[in-house]
Protein backbone atom coordinates (compact mmCIF):
# COMPACT_ATOMS: atom_id res chain seq x y z
CA UNK A 1 0.00 0.00 0.00
CA UNK A 2 1.32 3.43 -0.96
CA UNK A 3 1.53 6.15 1.68
CA UNK A 4 1.15 9.92 1.37
CA UNK A 5 1.61 12.62 3.99
CA UNK A 6 -0.28 15.85 3.37
CA UNK A 7 0.38 18.97 5.41
CA UNK A 8 -2.55 21.29 6.06
CA UNK A 9 -5.02 18.44 5.53
CA UNK A 10 -7.79 19.79 7.75
CA UNK A 11 -9.59 21.89 5.15
CA UNK A 12 -9.60 23.14 1.56
CA UNK A 13 -7.34 21.44 -0.95
CA UNK A 14 -5.51 19.51 1.76
CA UNK A 15 -8.74 17.91 2.93
CA UNK A 16 -9.76 17.12 -0.65
CA UNK A 17 -6.34 15.54 -1.30
CA UNK A 18 -6.76 13.39 1.81
CA UNK A 19 -10.30 12.44 0.78
CA UNK A 20 -9.37 11.36 -2.74
CA UNK A 21 -6.22 9.46 -1.82
CA UNK A 22 -8.00 7.66 1.03
CA UNK A 23 -10.84 6.73 -1.33
CA UNK A 24 -8.27 5.21 -3.71
CA UNK A 25 -6.94 2.95 -0.95
CA UNK A 26 -3.79 4.86 -0.03
CA UNK A 27 -2.58 5.08 3.54
CA UNK A 28 -3.00 8.79 4.23
CA UNK A 29 -1.36 10.82 6.99
CA UNK A 30 -2.66 14.35 7.35
CA UNK A 31 -1.24 17.12 9.51
CA UNK A 32 -3.63 19.42 11.33
CA UNK A 33 -3.57 22.00 14.11
CA UNK A 34 -7.07 21.70 15.61
CA UNK A 35 -9.18 18.94 17.20
CA UNK A 36 -12.08 19.56 14.81
CA UNK A 37 -9.77 18.92 11.86
CA UNK A 38 -8.48 15.73 13.49
CA UNK A 39 -12.03 14.44 13.76
CA UNK A 40 -12.73 15.22 10.09
CA UNK A 41 -9.70 13.17 9.06
CA UNK A 42 -10.50 10.31 11.39
CA UNK A 43 -13.95 9.97 9.80
CA UNK A 44 -12.20 9.51 6.44
CA UNK A 45 -9.89 6.82 7.81
CA UNK A 46 -6.95 9.22 7.63
CA UNK A 47 -4.25 9.22 10.31
CA UNK A 48 -4.05 12.71 11.84
CA UNK A 49 -0.77 14.15 13.07
CA UNK A 50 -0.54 17.45 14.91
CA UNK A 51 1.70 20.00 13.22
CA UNK A 52 1.97 23.77 13.03
CA UNK A 53 4.27 24.17 10.02
CA UNK A 54 5.44 27.53 11.34
CA UNK A 55 6.96 25.74 14.34
CA UNK A 56 10.09 24.03 13.02
CA UNK A 57 10.57 22.08 16.23
CA UNK A 58 7.21 20.40 15.64
CA UNK A 59 8.41 19.29 12.21
CA UNK A 60 11.45 17.64 13.78
CA UNK A 61 9.25 15.88 16.34
CA UNK A 62 6.97 14.66 13.55
CA UNK A 63 10.01 13.20 11.83
CA UNK A 64 10.91 11.39 15.03
CA UNK A 65 7.39 9.97 15.40
CA UNK A 66 7.39 8.72 11.81
CA UNK A 67 10.95 7.38 11.80
CA UNK A 68 11.26 4.27 9.66
CA UNK A 69 7.90 4.72 7.87
CA UNK A 70 8.31 5.10 4.09
CA UNK A 71 6.39 7.98 2.50
CA UNK A 72 5.75 7.58 -1.22
CA UNK A 73 4.59 11.19 -1.50
CA UNK A 74 5.27 14.07 0.84
CA UNK A 75 2.82 16.79 -0.18
CA UNK A 76 3.70 20.14 1.40
CA UNK A 77 0.32 21.79 1.03
CA UNK A 78 -0.04 23.97 4.12
CA UNK A 79 0.09 27.69 3.46
CA UNK A 80 -1.41 31.09 4.20
CA UNK A 81 -2.13 34.05 1.92
CA UNK A 82 -1.32 36.86 4.35
CA UNK A 83 -2.41 40.46 4.06
CA UNK A 84 -3.75 41.50 0.66
CA UNK A 85 -3.30 44.79 -1.15
CA UNK A 86 0.09 45.79 0.22
CA UNK A 87 1.72 48.72 -1.55
CA UNK A 88 5.04 50.52 -1.29
CA UNK A 89 4.85 52.79 1.72
CA UNK A 90 2.45 50.56 3.64
CA UNK A 91 4.23 47.19 3.83
CA UNK A 92 3.19 45.08 6.80
CA UNK A 93 6.48 43.33 7.54
CA UNK A 94 5.10 41.26 10.40
CA UNK A 95 2.47 39.74 8.13
CA UNK A 96 5.01 39.25 5.34
CA UNK A 97 7.39 37.49 7.73
CA UNK A 98 4.63 35.11 8.82
CA UNK A 99 3.78 34.23 5.21
CA UNK A 100 7.41 33.45 4.40
CA UNK A 101 7.82 31.44 7.60
CA UNK A 102 4.80 29.25 6.91
CA UNK A 103 4.88 28.95 3.12
CA UNK A 104 8.63 28.59 2.56
CA UNK A 105 10.52 27.76 5.74
CA UNK A 106 7.76 25.50 7.01
CA UNK A 107 7.89 23.47 3.80
CA UNK A 108 11.68 23.32 4.00
CA UNK A 109 11.57 22.13 7.62
CA UNK A 110 9.03 19.42 6.77
CA UNK A 111 11.06 18.20 3.79
CA UNK A 112 14.22 18.12 5.91
CA UNK A 113 12.49 16.19 8.69
CA UNK A 114 10.96 13.57 6.37
CA UNK A 115 13.41 13.23 3.48
CA UNK A 116 14.67 9.85 4.71
CA UNK A 117 11.09 8.56 4.80
CA UNK A 118 10.57 9.66 1.20
CA UNK A 119 13.89 8.20 0.03
CA UNK A 120 12.94 4.84 1.59
CA UNK A 121 9.71 4.60 -0.42
CA UNK A 122 8.84 3.31 -3.86
CA UNK A 123 7.61 6.52 -5.48
CA UNK A 124 10.13 8.90 -3.81
CA UNK A 125 8.20 12.11 -4.48
CA UNK A 126 8.06 15.49 -2.76
CA UNK A 127 5.36 17.88 -4.02
CA UNK A 128 5.17 21.53 -2.99
CA UNK A 129 1.88 23.40 -3.43
CA UNK A 130 2.83 26.57 -5.25
CA UNK A 131 0.88 29.08 -7.33
CA UNK A 132 1.14 30.81 -10.69
CA UNK A 133 1.67 33.96 -8.62
CA UNK A 134 5.08 32.49 -7.82
CA UNK A 135 6.04 32.68 -11.51
CA UNK A 136 7.81 35.87 -12.53
CA UNK A 137 5.51 36.05 -15.56
CA UNK A 138 2.36 36.20 -13.42
CA UNK A 139 3.38 38.08 -10.26
CA UNK A 140 0.97 40.64 -8.81
CA UNK A 141 1.35 43.43 -6.30
CA UNK A 142 -2.11 42.63 -4.94
CA UNK A 143 -0.73 39.52 -3.26
CA UNK A 144 2.89 40.58 -2.85
CA UNK A 145 3.76 38.57 0.30
CA UNK A 146 2.04 35.44 -1.02
CA UNK A 147 3.58 35.76 -4.49
CA UNK A 148 7.10 36.27 -3.16
CA UNK A 149 6.66 33.31 -0.82
CA UNK A 150 5.68 31.07 -3.71
CA UNK A 151 8.56 32.34 -5.85
CA UNK A 152 10.90 31.42 -2.99
CA UNK A 153 9.16 28.05 -2.64
CA UNK A 154 9.79 27.39 -6.32
CA UNK A 155 13.50 28.06 -5.81
CA UNK A 156 13.43 25.65 -2.87
CA UNK A 157 11.97 23.02 -5.21
CA UNK A 158 14.75 23.51 -7.73
CA UNK A 159 17.41 23.36 -5.02
CA UNK A 160 15.99 20.23 -3.40
CA UNK A 161 15.61 18.54 -6.78
CA UNK A 162 19.32 19.02 -7.47
CA UNK A 163 20.33 18.01 -3.95
CA UNK A 164 18.22 14.85 -3.87
CA UNK A 165 18.75 13.64 -7.44
CA UNK A 166 21.41 11.21 -6.27
CA UNK A 167 18.90 9.56 -3.93
CA UNK A 168 16.33 9.18 -6.70
CA UNK A 169 13.87 11.61 -5.09
CA UNK A 170 11.68 13.68 -7.41
CA UNK A 171 10.73 17.18 -6.23
CA UNK A 172 8.11 19.25 -8.06
CA UNK A 173 6.11 22.45 -7.61
CA UNK A 174 2.39 22.27 -8.40
CA UNK A 175 -0.19 24.96 -9.07
CA UNK A 176 -3.78 23.99 -8.21
CA UNK A 177 -5.30 26.76 -10.31
CA UNK A 178 -7.84 29.24 -9.02
CA UNK A 179 -9.99 27.09 -6.75
CA UNK A 180 -13.19 27.68 -4.76
CA UNK A 181 -11.74 27.45 -1.25
CA UNK A 182 -11.51 29.85 1.69
CA UNK A 183 -8.34 31.20 0.09
CA UNK A 184 -9.56 31.27 -3.52
CA UNK A 185 -13.05 32.62 -2.84
CA UNK A 186 -16.49 31.73 -4.18
CA UNK A 187 -15.89 33.33 -7.60
CA UNK A 188 -13.04 30.95 -8.48
CA UNK A 189 -13.83 28.79 -11.53
CA UNK A 190 -12.39 25.47 -10.30
CA UNK A 191 -14.02 23.07 -7.86
CA UNK A 192 -11.61 21.53 -5.32
CA UNK A 193 -12.51 18.05 -6.55
CA UNK A 194 -11.46 18.87 -10.11
CA UNK A 195 -8.25 20.62 -9.11
CA UNK A 196 -7.17 17.73 -6.88
CA UNK A 197 -8.06 15.12 -9.48
CA UNK A 198 -5.74 16.95 -11.88
CA UNK A 199 -2.94 17.23 -9.32
CA UNK A 200 -3.16 13.52 -8.59
CA UNK A 201 -2.93 12.73 -12.30
CA UNK A 202 0.19 14.89 -12.59
CA UNK A 203 1.81 13.13 -9.63
CA UNK A 204 0.92 9.69 -10.96
CA UNK A 205 2.61 10.45 -14.27
CA UNK A 206 5.84 11.99 -13.01
CA UNK A 207 9.14 10.82 -14.49
CA UNK A 208 12.60 11.29 -13.04
CA UNK A 209 13.25 13.97 -15.67
CA UNK A 210 10.34 16.01 -14.27
CA UNK A 211 12.12 16.68 -10.99
CA UNK A 212 12.75 20.37 -10.43
CA UNK A 213 9.85 21.45 -12.65
CA UNK A 214 6.65 23.43 -12.08
CA UNK A 215 3.32 22.01 -13.29
CA UNK A 216 -0.28 23.20 -13.41
CA UNK A 217 -3.11 20.97 -12.23
CA UNK A 218 -3.90 20.27 -15.88
CA UNK A 219 -0.40 18.89 -16.49
CA UNK A 220 0.95 21.83 -18.45
CA UNK A 221 4.41 23.10 -17.50
CA UNK A 222 4.65 26.60 -15.98
CA UNK A 223 7.70 28.81 -16.60
CA UNK A 224 9.60 29.75 -13.49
Amino acid sequence: MSTILISGAGRGLGLELATQYAREGWQVIGTVREDAARKRLEKLGVEPQTLDVGDFGQARKLGERLKGRPLDILFCNAGIIGKRGMALGSFDYESWDEVLRVNVLGAAALAEALVDNVAASGKKTIAMMSSRLGSITESSGMTLPYGTSKAALNMLVKGLAATLAGRGVKVVALSPGWVRTDMGGESAPLAPQDSVAGLRKVLAGLKSTDSGKFFSHDGSPIPW
